[in-house]
């Protein structure tokens, strides 16, 4: 029996999606336990880009069972667009694929609340995606929120309704122009209910713990980031659920007990999407190479994300609150050709050097200390071997396994799945 964790350790967009499918054919289970569908994870292979929503980053292997946790919050009319557009890969989607009966529904009026919540902040938006998690979380912590399980009773209309007059009262109160046909949503959303009722729901925390029982390896698969996560993320510019390692446990019903390895999935150097404080974010001609050769837009939302050189301060953070065992490095390849790279290995935080993450990261208290490298002109796309790799992308390597204490098993030098270097 193995239950083993792989989340992201930055801001999220790490490149999560791919090295689950990577690892897919060593479990039986592919878990996923928290966020809703505005984290999109990335997945290419036999030179098609898929980008999955809500479904486990398992779905295209065969053997592989993905579950959805009662962590997840689940939009039904997303939901059901993302199983059509699987439809032709001839997928056993009703085999293949079950889902939590805790696991909260994102309602129509949830998706109103959002847009009518970030709209009346003005400029102190957050960066919402608008999707609707936020309220659905709301609603969870609340006590108020529906739920897959709901779907089974009889008077889950009733219920609905009940729910969704309340999100219209709450949506005047806010006072802004949001112009939307709500007859019109909630014919989708039924429609959309009917179709996931043609799926198997479960009783997640049972089917979980018989699977260990019964050996089962299981991989936990988290959305977002570490940086994001609502306790311990850059608050109030964070999502609405814990991203962290301690989430796979809430998100699933696991007991700590039974982890064992954490994969701390991080790129070579840092992004974000949204609003909130990034220390070592660029704003000159090296930041936007990042961006561009990158390809930094958000594969869900469409936009373009921030960049910045490795934060070492934030990413050691995140490798301690997480107990990360083994550590995998995305996009090694899109560094090449600088002359000189840097990473931040301290904050100057009020005037004085610090080497931990702070409460506050806003710009005004934090600026960043680097330590600079020498870069690499070489195409890494082509390359197969660790020992094929530039000397100087090794010492950057090797620098931060010894800084962080923690090996770096896999170098990422392309978005195929093939272009994955085992170290």
């Amino acid at each position: 029996m193995t239950v083993d964790l792989l989340l992201g350790l930055q801001w999220g967009d790490e490149g999560k999606g791919k090295i689950v499918d990577v690892l897919t054919s060593n479990y039986d289970i592919i878990a996923r336990f928290q966020g809703g569908p505005n984290a999109g994870h990335t997945l290419e292979f036999d030179g098609i880009k898929h980008v999955l929503r809500t479904i486990p980053s398992g779905i295209f292997h065969k053997s592989a069972v993905n579950v959805i946790g009662n962590g997840v919050v689940i939009d039904p009319v997303v939901f059901q667009k993302e199983i059509e557009g699987l439809a032709k890969f001839n997928i056993d989607i009703k085999k293949k694929l079950i889902i939590s009966r805790k696991a909260h529904l994102i309602l129509p009026t949830h998706r109103l609340l959002d847009a009518a919540s970030e709209a009346s902040k003005g400029k102190a938006k957050i960066g919402s995606t608008l999707k609707g998690i936020g309220p659905t979380y709301m609603d969870k912590t609340g006590r108020n929120g529906l739920r897959v399980g709901d779907i089974e009773l009889e008077d889950f209309k009733e219920r609905y309704r009940a729910l969704a007059d309340k999100h219209e009262a709450m949506i005047a109160f806010y006072g802004v122009e949001l112009q939307y046909n709500l007859e019109e949503l909630e014919t989708e959303f039924f429609e959309s209910i009917e179709e996931i009722k043609k799926l198997d729901f479960i009783d997640s925390e049972e089917y979980m713990y018989q699977a260990q029982k019964a050996g089962k390896s299981i991989l936990c698969e988290g959305a977002q980031g570490s940086l994001l996560d609502v306790d311990f993320g850059t608050y109030p510019f964070v999502t609405s659920s814990n991203t962290t390692a301690a989430g796979a446990c809430t998100g699933l019903g696991i007991a700590p007990n039974r982890i064992k390895e954490v994969y701390g999935i991080f790129k070579a150097y840092t992004t974000r999407v949204g609003s909130g404080p990034f220390p070592t974010e660029l704003f000159d001609e090296v930041g936007a190479a990042m961006a561009k050769v990158g390809n930094e837009f958000g594969s869900v939302t469409g936009r373009a994300r921030r960049c910045g050189w490795l934060d070492l301060v934030a990413l050691k953070y995140a490798v301690q609150v997480n107990g990360v065992t083994q550590l995998m490095m995305m996009k090694g390849d899109v560094l090449s050709g600088f002359d000189t790279l840097k990473i931040c290995t301290e904050y100057n935080y009020k005037g004085k050097n610090i080497a931990h993450f702070p409460y506050n990261v806003e710009e005004e208290n934090v600026a960043p200390i680097y330590k600079e490298f020498k870069g690499w002109k070489q195409d890494l796309t082509g390359m197969t071997t660790y020992e094929e790799l530039p000397v100087e992308l090794k010492e950057y390597i090797e620098f931060i396994e010894k800084e962080l204490e923690v090996p770096i098993k896999i170098v990422s030098v392309g978005p195929d799945r093939k272009q994955t270097i085992l170290k």
